[in-house]
C-alpha cells in the first residue's frame, strides 16, 4: 500500500468513526495537531504501531485497515466466518454458485 493510500485509509476511517482530526490526535496520544499534518501530506510516514492506534481509536484493526476494499471488509468478513460452517462435502458446491454470479 502506497503512503498516499494509507493517508487516504486514515481519513476515512476517522471519518467514519465520527472524529474530528484532533480528537483522534489526542485519542492516539500525539500533538492535537498530529492528524493534521498526517492527512495534509507534510512529510510523515507513521509507523505500523500509530496506524495499529488509529485503527483502534477507529473501532477497527489492522487487518481491516490493510484490507483491499475496506468499504466491503465487513460483509467478506462475515461471509468467510458463514462459510466456516459449510461442511466440506458443500464446499465445492458454494464455489460453483459464487463463480457464476459473475
Amino acid at each position: 500500500m502506497e503512503l498516499n493510500e494509507i493517508i487516504n485509509r486514515i481519513s476515512l476511517l476517522r471519518t467514519k468513526a465520527g472524529l474530528s482530526a484532533r480528537e483522534l490526535s489526542m485519542r492516539i496520544g500525539k500533538n492535537e495537531a498530529y492528524i493534521n499534518r498526517l492527512e495534509s501530506r507534510k512529510n510523515f510516514e507513521p509507523s505500523v504501531s500509530v496506524i495499529n492506534d488509529i485503527a483502534e481509536a477507529c473501532g477497527s484493526n489492522l487487518e481491516e485497515f490493510f484490507y483491499y476494499d475496506v468499504n466491503q471488509y465487513k460483509a467478506d468478513k462475515k461471509i468467510i466466518e458463514l462459510l466456516k460452517t459449510v461442511p466440506e462435502s458443500k464446499k465445492s458446491a458454494w464455489i460453483e454458485l459464487l463463480s457464476n454470479q459473475r
